[in-house]
C-alpha cells in the first residue's frame, strides 16, 4: 500500500513539474505590423554621370561588393541598373530618392534628389538622365510608378516603354515580332520622364523600334528582343539622341530590363 502511495506522489510531482514548465514556456504573442510591400528601383541613365551608390533619405538602397572590406568606389555606373535590375524593398511615405558620387573625390556627393511618396504595395523605378554637368555635378532624375496589371495572363508578355531621353521629342515604341512580322504600338507617344502602360504581346522575338509622331523613320531601334511568357518588361530609352555613332557610349539606345 505504501509503494502504491509513493508512485502516486511521484506521478502527481512529475504532472505539476510539466504543468510549470509549460508555462514557463509557452508561445509568446509576437505579433506586429506587416512588413512594408513597396518597392523601388535604380537606373543610372544620366549621360556622361560618374558612377553612383543611390540612396532613400540617408539609407544606402545599392551598393557595389567588394573584397577589400572597403566600400567600392565604383558604384552603379552609367547605363546600369542598380542591385542588377532588382528591386529593394522600402517603407511607405515620403523620401528623398538620390544619387550620390561613389568615387573618393567628391564621395557621397548627391547630384540628383526627387522627393516623392511611396505608396505600400506599389514598385517604383528611379531613373539619373538628363545630362550630368561636369561644372555643377548635377544631373536630372525622375521617377515612375510601375503599375503592374492586377490580373494578367501567363500565357503573353507584358512591355511598357519608358523615354529617358532629355533632348528627345514624345516617341512611341513599336514592337514587330520576328516570325510573324506583326508590329504592335507599346501605349502612346510618351514624353521625356514619361512612362506608358504594360501592354501585352504574345510571347516571342521582337524588332525594337521608336518613333516620333507623324514620322515614318525611326529613331532608336534594336533587333532581336526575346520577350518571355508571363514576364513583364521595361523597355527604356536613354542617350543623347543627337549621337548617330553606333558604338559611342552615349548613344541612343533602347535599354529591356525586366520587372518580374
Amino acid at each position: 500500500m505504501n509503494r502504491h502511495r509513493s508512485l502516486a506522489a511521484l506521478l502527481c510531482a512529475a504532472l505539476l513539474s510539466s504543468c510549470q514548465i509549460f508555462e514557463k514556456t509557452a508561445p509568446r504573442d509576437i505579433a506586429g505590423p506587416v512588413p512594408a510591400n513597396a518597392l523601388v528601383r535604380f537606373f543610372n541613365f544620366g549621360v556622361n554621370a560618374p558612377g553612383v551608390n543611390f540612396y532613400a533619405d540617408a539609407a544606402k538602397m545599392t551598393a557595389i561588393s567588394s573584397t577589400t572590406g572597403v566600400e567600392s568606389t565604383t558604384g552603379v555606373a552609367y547605363g546600369a541598373v542598380g542591385s542588377g535590375g532588382f528591386y529593394s524593398a522600402i517603407e511607405p511615405g515620403q523620401h528623398a530618392l538620390m544619387g550620390k558620387i561613389a568615387a573618393t573625390t567628391d564621395k557621397d556627393l548627391a547630384i540628383a534628389t526627387v522627393t516623392t511618396t511611396i505608396e505600400d504595395g506599389k514598385a517604383y523605378s528611379y531613373y539619373l538622365s538628363g545630362f550630368y554637368n561636369t561644372t555643377t555635378k548635377v544631373s536630372d532624375a525622375f521617377v515612375v510608378e510601375d503599375p503592374y496589371p492586377e490580373q494578367y495572363d501567363f500565357s503573353v508578355a507584358y512591355v511598357r516603354f519608358v523615354h529617358a531621353i532629355s533632348n528627345a521629342n514624345p516617341m512611341t515604341l513599336y514592337a514587330t515580332n520576328t516570325t510573324t512580322t506583326t508590329e504592335t504600338a507599346i501605349g502612346a507617344a510618351t514624353s521625356y520622364k514619361g512612362a506608358g502602360a504594360f501592354t501585352s504581346v504574345p510571347a516571342g522575338v521582337y524588332d525594337l523600334n521608336t518613333r516620333y509622331t507623324g514620322v515614318a523613320t525611326n529613331a532608336i531601334s534594336r533587333t532581336a528582343v526575346s520577350f518571355l511568357a508571363g514576364k513583364h518588361y521595361t523597355i527604356s530609352a536613354r542617350g543623347d539622341i543627337t549621337v548617330v555613332s553606333t558604338t559611342a557610349t552615349n548613344r541612343p539606345i533602347l535599354d529591356n530590363t525586366a520587372n518580374r
